[in-house]
């Protein structure tokens, strides 16, 4: 990507749909300071692709293969066009998630459960086999859950459509305060839409 591209790509992550997600800083949780930081291709493509070449997660996501696979993805994120913003998760310093935070009100998604304006997705995968099966999951998701309705007061939910198959993935989203609403059927997957309200945030 050329510089004055790469400038842009960085302004609309800034000031796009997302309400400024690269300035909505660390977050503390029960395991240390937690980090949404927007990815940089040219900076973070070995470690994503890496990631994405484990068992554990190409089997749900789709994208292993050579770098060119995942640098395509992460590009299209990070299109101007785009609604989602993809990111590395930094638990104490350490790069060791990755996190697609998207308008899905303005996704596919959209089409297939009744939506509401402002509602906002998460992509999560954990990266690292010695990082996985720690609990981790379900507390990062409830911490970037609640930071997603602390910085868009327009939003009233974070909604997530994991694989039915991917049952850690769906034990950490119940861990985190997300609600099972229905089964949906989308093009790639049979998924479970799960739901962490505003109005719940405090109950579960």
């Amino acid at each position: 990507m050329p510089p004055s591209d790469t400038r842009a790509a960085a302004v609309a992550v800034r000031t796009g749909p997302l309400d400024r997600l690269g300035d909505w800083g660390p977050t503390p949780t029960p395991a240390g300071v937690f980090h949404l930081v927007p990815v940089q291709v040219d900076r973070d493509l070995p470690r994503i692709c890496r990631w994405m070449n484990e068992p554990a997660i190409s089997a749900f996501w789709d994208l292993a293969g050579p770098r060119t696979l995942t640098e395509r993805h992460l590009r299209r994120q990070l299109a101007d066009d785009s609604h989602s913003v993809p990111c590395l998760g930094v638990l104490e310093g350490t790069p060791m998630s990755y996190w697609e935070i998207y308008r899905a009100d303005l996704d596919p998604l959209a089409r297939h459960y009744p939506v509401r304006p402002h509602d906002t997705g998460i992509h999560l995968l954990i990266g690292g086999s010695g990082t996985r099966g720690r609990g981790l999951g379900g507390l990062l998701l409830r911490a970037v859950a609640d930071l997603v309705l602390d910085r868009r007061p327009a939003c009233s939910r974070v909604v997530a459509e994991p694989d039915l198959r991917n049952t850690p993935s769906l034990a950490a989203f119940l861990r985190a305060g997300f609600r099972f609403c229905a089964e949906v059927d989308l093009p790639a997957k049979r998924a479970a839409l799960m739901a962490r309200d505003r109005n719940l945030r405090d109950v579960l």
